[in-house]
């Protein structure tokens, strides 16, 4: 195709990357610390596979090993300085952090039978080692992930160690340093809690699974078969971004690396066939961004989601319940892009700019480990289990044919790519566990969830809108694994409390955690996606936010009417509900764009909006007064249209 003359090269990709997603700014190494990190990365993933294929260790013990892999790593590969990172040499003194941190993720597994039997009571040497460990994490969390959440987790500390001296319902009997350690390092309630045992676990196998499509070549497949499928059609190039950046969800967990990676390839077509670089650079940002809300595989956050939530709630039954609501925010943005390019009259690719479509057809088997994720979980087989399945699935798939084979040396560069991608998590994640310990040992949770409460007067559509702020702010610039730990400790249990199912409490959270990255000023993949396109970052931030709409709107609906979740309703109900919100949708993209079968006036955009929102919200009276509307609606413009038409024919 003569569009890939245009796209960025590879060092461009990386560049941008390294601009927007701290956590792909890590060092080329060469010679004998090159070697030692290859050894030690291709360690981290054969320790993370041994205990998955022969059984996880007990809880210190496998969250203390992967910790001291993944910080000894980060010291390695990543400077303090960005400004460092174009030497590629490591500076003495992150030898020496890594080699500290190779002894606090070792100190567990020496001393286990004594912190075991002298539990609640610290040695010096204790106290040290845990004090490190602390320290350690926060710098680790600032190279690879950035600012934002050090910053709270600092916060979360200061608050815990100066709980007297708070204002009104914040006030607590404050900690000592010493029982503040204790706690984040020698409970599994900090540092060691859930949130890296989620990371020690499923999320890495997960990771370790997409490192393996990428040998396979399945994200350039990705581009080719959604070229293949919406291509031609009106505006086909957007829908091609939307369709490929829903697949490369899959396998990459950063809405940013998403971005960059298909936005490259996407992008310029776009912009080609008359698209506005800013409105080119938004459909891709919030097409790349809802990668993270497509089941089967969603975002991280979703793998933590299981422990929080907890009462026997499986990984399966969170995807499940985000199909809907993923079909939604798709289809929200597909329909505003087609409404878009109707406007403005934009073709679909020719010919001549399309691939072959056999032989596209001919490597549809690289999807084949994909579908074996669904049937594996569906099966009810563990996520781990079904993760290592995967695996072995990828692998037997690619020797197929020839190009797509992975041999044994893609299979160490594999496992070597699976564990770089697995450091910010693992950062992200022990930072998280600083934040959760702080809520558990203050009670600090119950007291913001009251505190929110009081603010909303007990409203719950005030307190899902505070919750929503927050989870945005949040957002902005901290990961989403993070920003999940963070609101779904503090704002969930606020809306619990009046009474929303635990599922849709946390998936309202998940969703503005993630789509923090594409509201403005702080929206990382649309400023990632400005970049690709050269338009103006804020402006593609705004263009992007209005394509995802969607987002916006439905996690009030899943959490108003729990049946767009799948939650205690019947099949023919749930038809009628998908049914209703796809017109609803349809209404609001038609709405916002102003356009349908031709331009809109002001009151058919307002009535289009506000039917679409009645529409998706599953109410009897609320679907009549919607489906009503969307007959008028259409009524109107076909016959305005054919009056226009009349009065410019030659007869008249």
């Amino acid at each position: 195709m003569s569009v890939k003359n245009e796209t960025l090269s590879e060092q461009e990709q990386q560049e941008l990357l390294e601009k927007y997603d701290p956590e792909a700014a890590s060092r080329k190494l060469k010679g004998i610390m090159g070697m030692i990190a290859f050894v030690l990365l291709l360690s981290f993933s054969l320790f993370q596979l041994y205990t998955s294929i022969f059984g996880v260790l007990t809880a210190q013990l496998q969250r203390s090993i992967h910790l001291g892999f993944a910080l000894a790593l980060i010291f390695i590969l990543f400077p303090a300085r960005k400004k460092d990172r174009v030497h590629n040499k490591v500076a003495w003194y992150d030898i020496i952090l890594a080699v500290i941190a190779i002894a606090v993720g070792a100190y567990w597994p020496l001393m286990i039978d004594e912190l075991v039997n002298r539990v609640g009571r610290l040695t010096p040497v204790d106290f040290y080692i845990g004090l490190a460990a602390v320290i350690l994490v926060l710098e680790a969390t600032r190279r690879t992930v950035g600012l934002p959440i050090t910053i709270i987790a600092i916060l979360f500390m200061v608050y815990a160690l100066y709980g007297p001296y708070m204002p009104g319902f914040l006030a607590h009997r404050g900690l000592e340093l010493d029982s503040l350690i204790q706690t984040m390092f020698f409970t599994t309630e900090g540092i060691l809690g859930t949130p890296l045992g989620v990371s020690s676990t499923f999320i890495f196998l997960f990771l370790l699974f997409g490192a393996f499509l990428v040998k396979t070549g399945v994200g350039q497949y990705f581009n080719d078969l959604a070229v293949s499928i919406a291509g031609k059609r009106v505006g086909g190039p957007a829908k091609v971004a939307i369709f490929s950046s829903a697949l490369q969800g899959t396998i990459s967990g950063s809405s940013v690396a998403n971005v960059v990676t298909s936005g490259s390839f996407t992008i310029p077509m776009m912009k080609k066939l008359g698209y506005r670089k800013e409105f080119a650079g938004a459909v891709e940002a919030a097409a790349s961004t809802g990668g993270q809300l497509m089941p089967p595989i969603m975002g991280a956050a979703a793998f933590l989601m299981v422990e929080f939530i907890g009462g026997g709630i499986t990984y399966w039954d969170i995807a499940k319940a985000a199909a809907i609501p993923a079909l939604l925010y798709f289809t929200g943005i597909w329909i505003m892009t087609h409404f878009e390019a109707k406007r403005v009259g934009l073709r679909g690719l020719k010919d001549e700019e399309m691939p072959n479509r056999k032989e596209v057809l001919a490597k549809i088997y690289l999807l084949l480990p994909i579908l074996a994720v669904i049937i594996l979980m569906v099966s009810g087989m563990s996520v781990m289990r079904a993760a290592l399945w995967s695996i072995l699935i990828t692998v037997a798939v690619s020797a197929i044919k020839k190009e797509t084979r992975i041999g044994f040396r893609d299979m160490i560069e594999a496992l070597v790519d699976g564990a770089r991608t697995a450091l910010g998590v693992a950062a992200a994640t022990a930072a998280a566990g600083i934040i959760v310990g702080v809520v558990t040992k203050t009670g600090l949770g119950l007291k913001l969830a009251n505190g929110l409460l009081d603010l909303a007067g007990g409203h719950l559509l005030l307190t899902l809108a505070f919750t929503m702020v927050a989870s945005l702010v949040l957002g902005m610039g901290s990961p989403t694994t993070a920003n999940y730990v963070i609101t779904s400790t503090i704002a969930a249990p606020a809306i619990i409390l009046l009474g929303v199912p635990d599922l849709s409490a946390h998936l309202f959270v998940f969703y503005f955690g993630i789509i923090a990255d594409i509201t403005p000023p702080v929206a990382l993949a649309a400023f990632a996606a400005a970049g690709v396109s050269g338009g103006e970052p804020i402006k593609t931030g705004v263009n992007s936010a209005k394509l995802a709409i969607a987002a916006f709107i439905i996690p009030y609906m899943f959490v108003l009417s729990p049946e767009l979740l799948m939650i205690d309703t019947t099949w023919y109900y749930l038809i009628w509900v998908v049914f209703t919100a796809l017109a609803g949708m349809m209404l609001i993209g038609a709405g916002i764009i102003g356009f349908w079968l031709r331009k809109l006036f002001w009151y058919e955009r307002l009535i289009g909006v506000v039917s679409g929102l009645m529409l998706i919200y599953p109410e009897k009276i609320t679907d009549i007064i919607g489906l009503g509307s969307f007959v008028l609606i259409i009524a109107l413009q076909l016959l305005i249209k054919r009056n226009d038409t009349a009065e410019t024919s030659p007869a008249s």
